[in-house]
């Protein structure tokens, strides 16, 4: 019986010291909050994996919410980082915005749709229901439904910004929060229209997804015009910081806006202001 409980203890000792050892692991693991803008989040997610491969005592967690809640949670405490997919505001002052990406805003409609380019006033009279038939631009007819991004969306505040717009203008058919929300709306609709980040839109058709970037006062809806600054909406991706900042924020912040992640800002179609 003795012999038993000493092959026991053998075995449980050493069970013992690497549960002891993984809580340790845990408990030295240092760990960071992002929140925010769904446009950054895949793209920090990526930063933050590659990040974490060379930083093993790092953790980070990405939640979404829209560039708002970000700013919110900020202020709040809530979160180490907010991902803001537009400029600071004036009102924002108290915050500072590291910008480690470009991007632009794209119209996007089905992939069957005729139309190639609008006009600002085109879309003006688009989202404000002064135009109410695809035939006014060339494509076959039918009515034009159109989605529009939900309050809180950096998306929204560039697309109104851009075109003059107050929310009260706009005639919305549907509502919709996240790009990929957008994409699949306008992907299910043939006399849909929308708009999302160039990035978000260009990947998802480059693989497969029912939709078309149509240009914009005749400029095309490509990474490369973003880079060369022709394009005429375009919005800085930031991380966003209150106040001082730990060490461990401030050398994720320092990674996230380097060369090494260059690769995967080519991935997701954006572009380093850098380059």
């Amino acid at each position: 019986m003795l012999g038993y409980r000493i092959k026991l203890a053998a075995v449980a000792l050493p069970l013992l010291a690497l549960t002891v050892s993984a809580i340790q692991a845990k408990a030295d693991e240092t760990r960071l909050l992002l929140t925010g803008s769904s446009t950054i989040a895949p793209i920090a997610e990526e930063i933050a994996h590659l990040y974490e491969e060379k930083n093993q005592d790092v953790r980070i967690d990405i939640q979404t919410g829209g560039s708002t809640k970000g700013v919110i949670d900020q202020r709040r405490g809530l979160n180490d980082i907010a991902m803001v997919s537009r400029r600071l505001k004036p009102s924002e002052s108290d915050l500072t915005a590291h910008t480690f990406a470009l991007d632009g805003l794209a119209m996007i409609v089905h992939e069957d749709n005729a139309v190639e380019d609008l006009s600002s006033d085109d879309i003006r009279a688009i989202y404000t229901r002064k135009k109410t038939d695809w035939s006014d631009f060339g494509d076959d007819g039918g009515e034009i439904i159109i989605i529009n991004k939900s309050e809180g969306r950096a998306t929204l505040d560039l697309f109104l910004d851009h075109f003059g717009l107050i929310p009260p203008d706009i005639k919305p058919h549907m509502v919709i929060g996240e790009n990929e929300q957008g994409i699949k709306a306008v992907a299910g609709n043939r006399s849909a229209i929308g708009y999302v980040a160039i990035s978000t839109a260009f990947y998802d058709a480059e693989h497969g997804v029912a939709i078309k970037l149509v240009g914009l006062d005749g400029v095309l809806a490509t990474v490369e015009n973003v880079a060369n600054g022709s394009y005429p909406a375009i919005r800085q991706l930031n991380l966003v910081t209150a106040g001082e900042v730990s060490k461990t924020t401030q050398a994720f912040l320092d990674f996230a806006q380097s060369e090494a992640v260059h690769e995967i800002l080519d991935t997701f179609h954006v572009v380093a202001p850098s380059r």
